[in-house]
């Protein structure tokens, strides 16, 4: 097991930017605003041969009402798991109030707690951090996150006083990751809570509680999921703060990181259009879907029939996904949703042999031959797999730009049914063979242009003629 850090202070001391320094990354969401992070979030931080788990946490220290409440017991649960405790407080403010509460219950929890003064950019580090020891907490370091200033003093003091962590190369899998995804309140942190089986991001009925994105990483039955929490998106005239906007962008990077994408309706607000718009985001990225319609329980029949016809009409391009009807508050349905989970990222992972995948192809084109364009027939020789996640299917002919775009969605649900590659996407790539007479010279006779031209001109006579006859 790895050794665990957690990052506490009040909102907006730089928690999560320091968060972003420690893991040379941008997982946390940053921004000027307090009561940003709300849920726990994790990554790793790596620092001379030595790595350990570091956790970002919601502020704490000040509004306990509503959401607040949510977020000081995700704070209390990361501190309860750690072995260390970052403490960060704003340097330029001062000691405050929430600052002197946050302290006193760190005290009370009993474990080895390191005071980061942040934001002392253009300070005297000294001075500034002076004013600290007054919370009674012996460890104190001045740092800039932002600059990353005095971050490698205060990892060379904390590091060497965890419990022994496993080797770097020994990390376990992160195994399937599942984005959550789907419209403000539609019950996404609800439904994660339920699958884990305990309250492990904020729930409020209140749209946009979550901000970040969130990977929660457990196992059920030896499989390893990561379900990534996600922001509610909005349709784009409704996003106006700023601090909304990055959200909907960390939740459509999700899409990115995902290999399987849960798509969470609302079923008491009926199928929108903003679902579809949410299914079109990841059709366009080719990730695997599981299609879920939540507060399934508490509709009447009447409503229950048209959000079928809903699902049908604004969903029809969907026709690969599997649909569950759940109510993530109760449980009812949840229980087969990791089914699905594991069926449509087996499907977006599976090989697909050159030999099978002709032999389909030839049957394909047995049940159905190509159309003609310009009097020709559209021919397509062979094909072979050329990628996965989505499964790409690459066939290679003659004239293969001129097929229509029904006839290519012919070929995707032939393959689909034949492979069993339902809950994921199927891309079929087609491509022309070069043309073997082409920059070649012109090798006709004059003669053989002569006879050419005759031919043209009798052609056209001809049908000028039938043209003329089917005039009277």
């Amino acid at each position: 097991m790895s050794s665990v850090i957690a990052l506490v202070g009040r909102p907006n001391v730089g928690k999560s930017t320091l968060f972003n320094r420690l893991t040379g990354s941008r997982d946390a969401l940053v921004a000027d605003h307090p009561g940003l992070t709300r849920d726990r979030q994790y990554g790793v931080v790596r620092h001379k041969g030595e790595h350990a788990v570091v956790v970002d946490t919601g502020g704490m220290g000040e509004e306990i009402a509503g959401v607040g409440a949510g977020m000081h017991e995700q704070a209390r649960a990361a501190i309860r798991d750690a072995d260390a405790v970052v403490m960060l407080v704003d340097g330029p403010a001062g000691v405050t109030a929430g600052d002197a509460e946050v302290a006193a219950e760190l005290r009370r929890a009993q474990v080895p707690v390191f005071l980061a003064v942040n934001k002392t950019d253009g300070l005297d580090p000294r001075l500034v951090a002076g004013e600290f020891h007054a919370l009674g907490l012996e460890r104190v370091y001045p740092i800039a996150a932002t600059r990353g200033r005095g971050v490698g003093e205060l990892l060379d003091a904390l590091l060497p006083q965890l419990p022994p962590s496993e080797a770097a190369g020994e990390e376990a899998d992160d195994g399937i990751p599942v984005a959550v995804l789907g419209r403000p309140n539609a019950g996404k942190s609800t439904l994660i809570n339920r699958l884990l089986g305990e309250e492990r991001v904020v729930v409020y009925d209140e749209p946009g509680t979550t901000r970040d994105s969130v990977a929660v990483p457990f196992e059920r039955d030896g499989q390893r999921y990561t379900l990534i929490d996600t922001a509610g998106v909005r349709r784009r005239s409704r996003v106006s703060e700023t601090v909304e906007k990055f959200s909907v962008v960390k939740s459509l990077e999700a899409i990115e990181r995902a290999s399987v994408v849960m798509l969470v309706s609302d079923a008491q607000e009926g199928i929108t259009d903003q679902d579809a718009r949410l299914a079109g985001h990841v059709l366009k990225a080719g990730r695997a879907l599981v299609l879920v319609i939540n507060k399934w329980d508490n509709l009447d029949p009447d409503q229950r029939q048209k959000v079928r016809r809903d699902l049908d009409l604004r969903f029809a391009f969907l026709g690969f996904a599997r649909h569950h009807f759940v109510s993530a508050l109760h449980g009812s349905g949840v229980g087969l949703l990791l089914d699905s989970v594991e069926r449509a990222h087996a499907a977006a992972h599976r090989d697909l042999p050159t030999s099978a995948l002709n032999e389909v192809l030839q049957e394909a084109l047995a049940n159905h031959q190509p159309p003609l364009s310009r009097g020709r027939r559209i021919k397509l020789r062979y094909a072979h797999q050329g990628g996965h996640n989505p499964p790409v299917v690459v066939v290679h002919g003659n004239q293969v730009e001129r097929l229509p775009r029904a006839y290519v969605r012919y070929l995707e649900n032939f393959f689909r049914e034949a492979f069993d590659l339902y809950g994921t996407p199927v891309q079929i790539e087609c491509r022309s063979g070069d043309n073997p007479f082409a920059g070649k010279p012109n090798r006709l006779t004059e003669r053989q242009r002569r006879r050419r031209q005759r031919v043209i001109q009798h052609a056209k006579r001809q049908d000028k003629r039938r043209r003329r006859r089917a005039r009277r």
